[in-house]
This record gives structure tokens, sequence and C-alpha cells, in this order.
């Protein structure tokens, strides 16, 4: 399968190694493909009026964008399904430097009703829909 024998954590910090950069690749890139294969499943599922995709709200990502210099800013994050209609999918949005991934998981918890008003370091809600 992906054929690496050490932890992705210690590979993350890489040190510019280009053995450990490769490596490091081959395991996101087979966990992207089980982010993928989840997708597709859920998507071939009815529910409702549309797929329990549509209806679900999935997170892939990581709080760190380089492991290697623990840069915690320009975060790779993919957000998947619709939460019921609750959020527009298909497309890129950059937000301004300095955005926390709290206003993310704030935004979120909107669309089950939590009624949270903040999470740790947010400053708003993202505009999702």
């Amino acid at each position: 399968m992906v054929d690496v024998k050490e932890g992705h954590h210690e590979l993350s910090h890489h040190r510019d190694e280009e053995s450990k950069i490769e490596q490091v690749a081959r395991i996101d890139k087979y966990l992207v493909m089980q982010f993928a294969y989840l997708l597709d499943r859920l998507k071939s599922i009815p529910e409702g009026e549309g797929t329990l995709l549509d209806n679900c709200m999935l997170l892939y990502g990581s709080a760190i964008a380089d492991g290697n210099r623990h840069d915690h800013h320009d975060l790779p994050i993919l957000l998947a399904g619709r939460g019921g209609g609750t959020i527009r999918a298909g497309r890129y949005i950059r937000h301004p430097d300095n955005t926390p991934l709290n206003n993310l998981f704030l935004s979120l918890t909107d669309r089950v009703g939590a009624g949270i008003e903040s999470i740790g370091d947010s400053t708003g809600r993202l505009e999702l829909a």
C-alpha cells in the first residue's frame, strides 16, 4: 500500500530531506485517496431528496500547514458535503491571512444548532452558504 515504515509526524519534520518529503507525500496521497473513497460512498447512499453526502459536513485537513516549520497559517482544509443544504459546495475559498480555523468550526456548529458564541481564538463566522 503505502510502504512507509516511519510515522507521519516524524517525517513531517523532514528538514528538507528529499526521502522524507517523498514518504510524507506517499502517506498524504494514500490518506486523500481514502477520503475520496469515503466521499464516493456517502454520495452513493440515497437519503431524503439527495444523498448522505448532501446531509453531511466532513473536514479534511490539518491545523498545521508545514510540520517542518510549525506553520499555522494558510491551512490546507477541505470541507465536503452540503450540511443539509446550508453549505454551497464546489468552491475554492481563500480567506484573509490570519483567519482563525476556529471561525470555520464556529460556522459549522451553527449548522447543528449548537448556539455557541465563540471557540478559542475565533473572531467571527465564515460565509458557507
